[in-house]
């Protein structure tokens, strides 16, 4: 959307790069840094999984779990701080991400036992997940409309990066002073969450519909939107929704902790349960459907991509046998392969369309799947190998934000995208555990490739057939294509966007 400041622009022969004022750089910049630590934080653990492990005399599968439980609090951090990002702004939601998640990870490094681990993990998936969907907001929201895939796929690689940098650092610090001190660094991006907020203004669209909105302004909203307004309408659904959260959360912990060993089918189908009340009540009647077949998709995107995320350090060390300074190396060459990937990804994006780029650049990593975990003895290979599936596999989730967040108007995006993309994310809480018991019976190796190819194929059909916004329309034949940015053959393509966003070309 244009900002006042930019004055009147034609994009008919400027290069893309033009379009974006530095205003709009700034809010990039801004944003990709708290990803960058974002992803520097939340990778640690995967780093050292196997130090703990041996510190804290867990198994695998335990030690699996402590990446899952920054998943398990993801869902309500995603919704509490998303609705925050409606209600006050997504700069204030951004710094009280950014906040939460670096003190988790601090808080890590005084970590006694498993126990208290777990639990700063807790709060590390709170601010994450908060801190997603309100940076994501804020720069889809800020950026040009015909740009908003690559505005997306630029902020998406910053977690790469952070990825990237961990890795070093791990490579560096580890073997010389052990796990703690990683966890103590990560205390760094307050500093980050200070310079937020002084510095950067407001979300564009945002700002022009609500923020700066006298009270029954034309084209304005008359009062602060409340997303979670559905489910405190009247006292017994105020107490039954409050009850659900509580039976959630504790259903998530018996699934993802020890404590629900051989016994987590129930308190799964009861989370389940609980998330999918959730997800029809914020939808509504006619909206319920897209909620829930958009969680789905989520759920399975981390399915395919997080047994590798979470277990290529683990199959490194344990059964390549490789040391601490090669896993680095490795661990170094897939994330720049997945900061490149999202790079690509924002390209292909606003050249295809969201969800064709998605699809075809799912198909064609599948065909180095299996030739990845083939590989022996040969560090260059694989990380040669790795940086190509990465960038394919990995790297196209740099648009994901843009695909979730366009079904969903300004007035409650942030809360939208942050309740569906992070409820869906418990498949990354999912991914780890599965691919340590599918490994008790097969090579870790052969069962991340497993995992990692099925699972994609579902996702390439469930994005690139666009189920969400098909079954959506079963209810509701009125949904609206793209609110972001019109997708090639969307129908109602830009209605409900923003002021200033009727066509692609608007800057």
């Amino acid at each position: 959307m244009a900002h006042p400041a930019d004055g009147p622009r034609r994009t008919g022969r400027r290069r893309w790069y033009e379009e974006v004022t530095p205003r709009r750089w700034k809010a990039m910049f801004a944003a990709w840094i708290g990803y960058l630590l974002d992803g520097f934080d939340f990778v640690l653990i995967t780093l050292v999984l196997t130090e703990v492990a041996g510190e804290f005399h867990l198994d695998t599968a335990t030690a699996a779990s402590l990446v899952s439980g920054a998943f398990v609090t993801r869902w309500l951090g995603g919704a509490v701080l998303g609705a925050l990002g409606d209600r006050h702004g997504r700069r204030a939601a951004m710094v009280a991400g950014i906040l939460l998640y670096s003190l988790g990870t601090f808080a890590c490094g005084f970590a006694w036992n498993y126990t208290s681990l777990f639990a700063a993990r807790l709060v590390i998936g709170l601010g994450m997940a908060g801190e997603y969907s309100a940076s994501a907001t804020y720069v889809l929201e800020t950026w040009p409309v015909r740009l908003r895939n690559r505005a997306s796929g630029f902020l998406i690689s910053g977690y790469a990066g952070g990825t990237v940098l961990a890795a070093g650092l791990y490579g560096w610090v580890v073997p010389s002073w052990g796990w703690r001190p990683l966890f103590w660094i990560g205390v760094l991006p307050v500093l980050v969450a200070l310079w937020v907020r002084r510095s950067l203004p407001e979300a564009g669209d945002w700002q022009a519909e609500i923020g700066g909105a006298p009270a029954g302004g034309p084209e304005r909203h008359p009062e602060r939107p409340n997303p979670f307004r559905p489910l405190f309408t009247g006292r017994v659904r105020g107490w039954a929704n409050t009850v659900l959260a509580v039976i959630a959360c504790a259903a998530l912990l018996r699934v993802f902790t020890p404590a629900g060993a051989g016994h987590a089918l129930w308190p799964a189908a009861a989370a389940a349960l609980c998330l999918l009340a959730f997800a029809g009540q914020l939808g509504g009647r006619r909206g319920a459907l897209l909620y829930v077949s958009l969680t789905v998709t989520v759920f399975c995107a981390f399915l395919y991509s997080w047994p590798l995320q979470a277990l290529l350090p683990t199959y490194l060390k344990t059964e390549l046998g490789y040391a601490p300074g090669q896993v680095a190396d490795v661990m170094s060459a897939a994330g720049l392969g997945t900061m490149a990937g999202c790079w690509l990804a924002g390209f292909t994006g606003d050249l295809l369309g969201t969800r064709r780029a998605y699809a075809y650049t799912l198909l064609a990593s599948l065909a180095l799947v299996f030739p990845v975990f083939a590989v022996r003895g040969n560090l260059v290979g694989l990380g040669v190998l790795l940086f190509g599936l990465l960038a394919l596999s990995q790297g196209i989730s740099g648009i994901l934000p843009k695909h979730i967040a366009g079904h969903f108007p300004t007035v409650t995006r942030a809360a939208s995208l942050g309740f569906v993309y992070n409820a869906g994310a418990l498949g990354g809480a999912v991914a780890p555990v599965l691919g340590a018991r599918l490994a008790e019976g097969m090579p870790l190796g052969r069962a991340l490739a497993v995992l990692t190819f099925g699972l994609t194929l579902v996702v390439v059909v469930l994005v690139g057939g666009d189920v969400p916004r098909r079954l959506g329309r079963l209810v509701d034949r009125q949904l609206t294509g793209d609110h972001l940015a019109p997708e090639p053959g969307d129908r109602g393509a830009g209605a409900g966007a923003g002021p200033g966003e009727a066509s692609p070309g608007a800057a």
